[in-house]
């Protein structure tokens, strides 16, 4: 369950809101020297000011491949190579893109309610295996069971709560 609530919050990091911040860029995958690897392994990502990235490529002979895997990376940026740098600003959301990210943060949200409901139903199907197995008891199985939906309410009120933020945090203008 604690893995579901980390893959939430990893989720929620790529989703952009209106303030520039480097996890936007997280997902980059950039062609250099032969290969497909991850912007963060060849440059580093830095937010000077809240509306602009700023990507220092650790080699400058790649800031155009790390300009050009920006702009296609379906993030509705448009970076711009100035020297051995790469500025991307980050343009201001339009409502109806706010309202669209909402709609994507639920769906993330959801989809981790789902896996924290999966581990809970194979904790109870574990549980009726070893009661029927005679490894448990009928009262400790009832009991552990409880326990269980305690943390599965738990973990489904930490993933509410950090879906409120992150709205929260889109909404704002």
């Amino acid at each position: 369950m604690e893995s579901a609530i980390e893959a939430i919050a990893r989720e929620f990091a790529t989703v952009r809101t209106g303030k520039a911040t480097t996890a936007i860029l997280d997902g980059v995958r950039v062609e250099a020297y032969g290969s497909i690897v991850q912007l963060r392994q060849v440059a580093n990502v830095s937010a000077p000011e809240p509306t602009m990235l700023l990507v220092q490529p650790y080699d400058p002979n790649i800031a155009r491949d790390v300009a050009r895997a920006i702009q296609s990376g379906d993030l509705g940026l448009n970076p711009s190579v100035d020297g051995a740098v790469v500025r991307v600003p980050i343009p201001p959301l339009t409502e109806e893109r706010r309202r669209e990210l909402v709609k994507i943060l639920h769906r993330m949200a959801e989809e981790g309610r789902v896996s924290i409901r999966h581990a809970r139903h194979e904790a109870r199907d574990r549980l009726l295996t070893m009661q029927r197995d005679g490894e448990v008891g009928e009262d400790i199985c009832r009991r552990t069971m409880a326990e269980v939906q305690t943390h599965t309410d738990d973990y489904v009120k930490k993933i509410d709560a950090m879906l409120t933020r992150r709205e929260a945090e889109v909404m704002e203008v």
